[in-house]
């Protein structure tokens, strides 16, 4: 951190200090969180000192700036990736600027969609999270149902929904997310009982589990669990508890590759992409997807020059834009994205310690699990793409075409966003 950097800190921390101790201190109703205060909101929190309504100023810029940028590289990357998807005879129906077109309105209707979101009050997720998750568990459901649900290469993963295709299982994350935040409030007394603090959400869980692997998506199955219990831990929930949920989790992706003769291949074409009987197999995206990588070594081939998205390498538009992008802007452009993922990642973090700080458990925690979310599917998508993970129908977050999925990653950062400016309200000694 630079010497700029720790004076901006440094003030900031204080400026945060002086903020909550300048603000008034009362008796509220209701229990209290265990290890926490509970502070009733005066009415001047809510219509102002004035007697006019509160209006939230200021919000991260940065953040929005990097998840612009994102967006907009993703959306050139997209084009490039499908610009020649109309010579392959599966899709010579469609114009070269199909999938621009469609990926632009799809950034559209996200945009507006996180315009809206960031009008809702983050108590209002609070208090309505569990209808949210059994509103997910039910679209899960009725995608598996024949006639409704869309299939694609033997996955049953959508919902067709006239222009779009929907896909559960992306609000099955923003759902478990305000879930796991909102379960943990209400059990922060029990966090030392198993039967009470990590049962119940073991069981909600395996049942999302069970629907996912139905379609089947283990790849959004990982990233819910990882988002689950990563904010079990983050909440306080005792540590030989959370690492023996750990254990139990981890056994049982084992026995799914174990007793699923697909997965099993798909582990051991990982393992040796090069041998020949994978690498026209199991193993064909992975061989190609590093080949991409190879040709664009530290600057790129230029871009529009990759060679790989030439029909070579399947779904290079969506799961593996990583790739075309290492070969069109080599290794600076990979890591140009990696390092604004990471940042990204950061910030989420930071804002929702910041809400914990401010006694805002809830938001806190949701906070935190959609920086989960964010990170670690990117993580994974980059490492399939490069051959440091086994091959997962995973999405880049923000910027793989894909209309559901950018629609929930940006009303989850439209959320982060409005976590921020509460958090600005109440430095500034006003009410959320």
């Amino acid at each position: 951190m630079s010497a700029g950097s720790r004076v901006f800190t440094a003030g900031w921390m204080q400026s945060l200090a002086a903020a909550w101790q300048a603000r008034p201190v009362w008796l509220g109703g209701g229990a209290p969180a265990h290890g926490h205060t509970t502070r009733a909101v005066p009415i001047h929190d809510w219509v102002g000192r004035s007697g006019q309504p509160v209006k939230l100023q200021g919000f991260d810029q940065p953040l929005v700036l990097v998840v612009m940028v994102l967006m907009a590289l993703g959306l050139v990357m997209v084009y490039s990736a499908s610009v020649a998807l109309p010579d392959n005879p599966r899709f010579a129906r469609y114009t070269p600027t199909h999938f621009l077109m469609r990926h632009f309105l799809s950034m559209g209707v996200a945009t507006a969609a996180a315009v809206v979101m960031l009008q809702i009050p983050t108590r209002v997720w609070e208090r309505y999270a569990p209808h949210l998750f059994v509103l997910a568990l039910a679209l899960l459901v009725v995608v598996l149902i024949p006639f409704i649900g869309k299939g694609v290469n033997g996955a049953r993963r959508w919902i067709p929904l006239g222009g779009m295709n929907f896909q559960p299982s992306e609000l099955a994350k923003l759902a478990i997310a305000m879930y796991a935040a909102n379960y943990m409030v209400r059990k922060m007394d029990a966090r030392e009982n198993f039967m009470r603090a990590l049962l119940p959400m073991g069981v909600a869980l395996a049942v999302v589990g069970v629907l996912l692997l139905a379609e089947p998506d283990m790849g959004a199955f990982m990233v819910i669990a990882a988002i689950a219990l990563g904010i079990l831990f983050l909440g306080g929930v005792n540590g030989r508890m959370f690492f023996l949920s750990v254990a139990i989790l981890l056994g049982a992706f084992v026995l799914m590759i174990v007793f699923s003769e697909f997965r099993r291949e798909r582990i051991f074409a990982y393992l040796d992409p090069w041998n020949p009987a994978h690498a026209q197999g199991k193993a064909y995206q992975l061989t190609h997807s590093l080949i991409a990588f190879g040709r664009g070594e530290i600057f790129g081939q230029g871009l529009g020059n990759s060679v790989e998205k030439l029909f070579y390498l399947p779904e290079a538009h969506t799961d593996f834009l990583m790739a075309v992008l290492g070969e069109e802007l080599g290794f600076i452009g990979v890591l140009f994205v990696i390092v604004a993922f990471f940042w990204l990642t950061r910030r989420i973090f930071s804002i929702g310690r910041q809400a914990i700080a401010m006694d805002r458990v809830f938001a806190g925690l949701m906070t935190q699990g959609i920086g989960i979310w964010i990170g670690v599917q990117a993580f994974i998508n980059v490492g399939v793409n490069l051959g440091v993970l086994p091959t997962k129908g995973l999405t880049l977050p923000l910027m793989s075409y894909g209309g559901s999925a950018l629609l929930l990653n940006l009303s989850a950062i439209a959320i982060v966003l409005r976590v921020d400016m509460e958090n600005r309200q109440r430095m500034r000694g006003g009410g959320v």
